[in-house]
């Protein structure tokens, strides 16, 4: 298990933090991810065995999220 930490541009409302939960949710290599609604902070733990921090950051992106 492996944690990464990234910053969401739009994580610091309620309806994209619920979106983007979602989003992450549906991946089932992300073991949890939380949200600091303050800053759109997002620590996201998943097994680096079956995923990488890239595809993780592709996937947010492909679903119209913008990494800072």
């Amino acid at each position: 298990m492996e944690t990464m930490t990234i910053f969401v541009k739009e994580a610091t409302a309620e309806k994209p933090i619920k979106a983007l939960e979602d989003v992450l949710a549906q991946v089932p290599e992300i073991e949890r991810a939380l949200v600091d609604v303050e800053n759109g902070e997002v620590k996201i733990d998943f097994d680096n065995n079956q995923i990488s921090e890239e595809q993780i950051i592709k996937r947010i992106q492909v679903e119209g999220f913008h990494i800072e």
